[in-house]
């Protein structure tokens, strides 16, 4: 299993790690597994024709409903009966609404008392992409991230040994909090104000890009730590966590080039975590930052932070408040002594993380025409592939078993890219500096307007469409963007059109 080392032990260091995992070399497969898998997920050279299994984006477990605003919340098509109903378990509680403590409904009290949402779906809606607040004051899908930097050798030490990821405002916590329960101030309001420069495309067509310049209006517990970063954050889509999972580490760090020593330009690095359950490292590949190992954690920290609900593997009964705030730490919790030691007690982030780990990925539409074909043709040649690595194979032995040895087409290297100062928000996130994302999946995008009714992207929700989603790329991928910016506009429709079969 990923960070586990010969004989029990963990690998002391991050080199250590990184060559243990990286030496792992698929070892789920036989030598005839290993030949099939190296076939198979070799890039495309003939681009006349889809390639086999092409449109089935998430293997055997692909959903192909109809097209709808539930695209994104179907069950894999090749999860067990009995899955199914452990399934529907998951989403109840996924959809359910938490209330403030003290309250008669006891199985669902714990609200907060600082929080962002009182329900997973409130920020998933539809289990799609979140937006940024445009023309409205709905900000729930949309968060500011606050972390701070080190300020002494002994925090510097505890970032480089894996310990914690960054630090929180001393007052604020890890992430504003825009709601409270009755009784309680809000932290402040997430404020958004934009400037627009314009862009030439070749042809003479002229892009408009949004900067956008964020502070907190109304702050209620006074003035952050000077030093203290905001990082705004719009929720992912979460078709296909599970099989994400279930990528081999050796696979991810195939593509890992962190000294850039091919000289293409392209550094991606691993992003190396604590995982929370066993203290070893592992590779994070969740996240915008790529700071969650697994489903389940990414899970557990979105019940505590964002809903303020404690679990097994995260027991903040109090969610982000911090000791500057005793009013909010004076506040009743929601722990009944009769179902558990904490407000989300056991099954409940069993089901919540199986409903999330097995979300189908829809089915590509029109992968096999020839505009699609062509869009796809340009998407290799102008770069796009060297991050957005088209298809993996995941590994054999899978914790579940619908989710073992599956072509799978995400379109992402689920490593740390440095992309630039447009798109830098300034904010270390363990590995991942203040100029660094994990590259996102794309499988899925071009469904964003029939699932969450918008087209915003990036990780704020910038850009309003996907032409302005890759005009923002710098860093490592400004030859690629350069490459976009000088296609013929029948090239870069094409290349759309592909985005948006995906």
């Amino acid at each position: 299993m990923p960070g586990r080392a010969e004989g029990g032990k963990a690998p002391a260091t991050k080199s250590a790690a990184i060559h243990y995992l990286s030496a792992q070399a698929r070892s789920d497969l036989s030598e005839a597994d290993r030949l099939r898998v190296r076939t198979v997920t070799r890039p495309a050279t003939d681009f006349a024709r889809a390639e086999k299994f092409e449109a089935m984006s998430g293997g055997a477990g692909t959903s192909i409903a109809s097209v709808n605003q539930d695209s994104f919340s179907q069950f894999s098509a090749n999860i067990t009966f009995a899955e199914e109903g452990t399934f529907k378990l998951g989403n109840a509680l996924f959809r359910k609404l938490w209330v403030s403590s003290p309250s008669s409904t006891q199985a669902s009290d714990g609200l907060g008392p600082l929080y962002n949402a009182r329900a997973c779906q409130t920020c998933h809606l539809k289990d799609g992409r979140g937006h940024p607040p445009e023309g409205s004051t709905d900000t729930t899908s949309m968060f500011l991230r606050l972390a701070r930097a080190p300020k002494t050798d002994a925090e510097r030490a505890a970032i480089s040994a894996h310990a914690v990821l960054n630090f929180p405002d001393p007052v604020y916590g890890a992430q504003l909090q825009d709601s409270a329960v009755p009784g309680l101030p809000a932290e402040g309001q997430m404020k958004i104000a934009y400037t627009e420069a314009p862009v030439t495309l070749s042809g003479g067509e002229t892009v408009f890009l949004r900067k956008p310049h964020y502070s907190i209006d109304t702050p209620a517990y006074g003035a952050l730590d000077e030093t203290t970063t905001l990082s705004p954050r719009v929720t992912q889509a979460m078709s296909g966590l599970g099989l994400v999972e279930a990528i081999h580490p050796a696979d991810i760090l195939l593509n890992a080039d962190p000294d850039d020593q091919n000289g293409d330009g392209i550094s991606g690095k691993p992003a190396l975590v604590r995982d929370p359950a066993s203290g070893k490292l592992t590779l994070g590949r969740f996240g915008w930052k790529a700071q969650s190992a697994t489903v389940r954690q990414q899970s557990a920290d979105a019940l505590a932070g964002d809903i303020g609900i404690s679990s097994p593997d995260v027991r903040r009964s109090h969610g982000d408040c911090t000791p500057a705030q005793a009013d909010c730490l004076a506040m009743a919790d929601g722990v009944q002594s009769r179902l558990g030691d904490t407000e989300a007690p056991d099954p409940i982030l069993d089901l919540i993380t199986f409903y999330a780990e097995n979300l189908a990925v829809p089915a590509r539409r029109q992968a096999s025409f020839k505009e699609t074909l062509a869009g796809k043709k340009v998407f290799y040649e102008t770069g796009c592939i060297f991050c957005h690595v088209p298809k993996f194979v995941t590994r054999r032995d899978a914790a579940n078993k619908a989710h073992a040895f599956q072509l799978i087409w995400p379109y992402s290297d689920f490593l740390l890219h440095d992309m630039g100062e447009g798109l830098a928000d300034g904010q270390q996130v363990g590995e991942a500096s203040g100029s660094e994302w994990r590259t996102p999946p794309l499988w899925g995008i071009g469904l964003t307007r029939t699932v969450s009714g918008h087209t915003f992207f990036l990780h704020d929700g910038r850009a309003r469409n996907l032409t302005e989603a890759i005009l923002w790329h710098g860093g490592e991928a400004a030859e690629a963007r350069d490459r976009f910016a000088a296609l013929e506009k029948a090239d870069r429709q094409a290349l759309m059109t592909f985005l948006e079969s995906l």
